[in-house]
């Protein structure tokens, strides 16, 4: 009789195969972004902020405008920041002195880095006396008082809230020039750089296409830095009533007209000062954020 054999299966194997997954750099900013859990509360209230003032707005039911027959009435279900002398609707009023507030700030981040980017990096890449003359320039504009300069310019310039967001970019881009001259420096001596030269590579395109993307991530902290900035000196002059001016409204411009009022009704003063505090807050701690999700060697996270 023919004998039988039985195949006796192998033992399973005890090798895992391990799969990793490729992230882009995109990828890892955003992973370690999030991570920073007071940067993504802060970009959620600042969110929510924007489409307060934006969409709140609309729907208010009382205008900025508006006069009520409640004069000086604290702050109440109707009126849940108060109203003024007048009548007028606090809560009304703040919502718009946030929206013109942020178009300032926003405006002028957006106008300062613009500048501030292209002046530092043409003066990085070319070097020489170039670099000499504009840094020269850019260290005058650093060397001017602020508020005085801006008070001024304001004073013949402004009134309006974008003439007011050009005088501020006007003396914030030095600042961001110095920033973008500092990357564009050592990166302009990087393979990349030399192998784009290689190819035929115009200056304008190495600048434009090869050092600039790879100094976003510096860029885009001194951003958001400098709209905390922005909003802060735009108070500073609408208090000292050379920023933005009636019919047109600002946080500032609402702290200012309450300081007179702030022992009588000091809900008048409080409430667009507690909304200029907290963008500036958020602000400040979205940049960190951002500084640490562009940083990998940056260990010491806020949370």
């Amino acid at each position: 009789m023919p004998e039988t054999t039985t195949a006796v299966p192998a033992p399973p194997s005890t090798d895992r195969e391990f799969t990793v997954a490729e992230r882009s750099q995109s990828q890892l900013v955003l992973r370690r972004f999030l991570q920073h859990r007071a940067a993504v509360v802060s970009l959620g209230v600042f969110v929510a902020l924007i489409l307060l003032a934006y969409v709140g707005g609309w729907l208010w039911k009382y205008d900025a405008g508006q006069y009520t027959p409640d004069n000086s009435v604290p702050p109440s279900w109707d009126h849940p920041f108060g109203t003024d002398s007048a009548g007028r609707d606090q809560f009304a009023q703040v919502l718009r002195g946030t929206r013109i507030s942020l178009q300032v700030s926003v405006s002028v981040a957006i106008l300062a880095t613009l500048v501030g980017t292209l002046w530092g990096s043409i003066a990085g890449y070319f070097g020489g006396w170039v670099d000499t003359l504009m840094m020269r320039i850019s260290d005058l504009v650093l060397t001017l008082p602020l508020i005085a300069v801006a008070a001024m310019l304001a004073h013949n310039f402004g009134g309006t809230w974008y003439l007011i967001a050009l005088v501020i970019a006007a003396l914030y881009w030095a600042y961001v020039s110095r920033v973008a001259r500092g990357v564009v420096l050592s990166l302009r001596e990087k393979e990349f750089v030399e192998a784009a030269k290689a190819l035929g590579a115009s200056d304008s395109r190495i600048i434009l296409r090869h050092l600039v993307p790879n100094a976003l991530g510096s860029i885009l902290v001194n951003l958001t830095i400098l709209v905390a900035l922005a909003i802060l000196l735009e108070t500073s002059l609408s208090y000292l009533g050379f920023g933005v001016t009636p019919p047109d409204t600002s946080l500032g411009l609402l702290v200012s007209e309450a300081q007179t009022a702030l022992t009588t009704r000091p809900w008048l003063f409080y409430f667009p000062g507690l909304f200029i505090i907290i963008i500036a807050l958020t602000i400040n701690f979205i940049g960190d954020g951002l500084r640490d999700a562009f940083d990998p060697q940056q260990t010491k996270v806020r949370q």
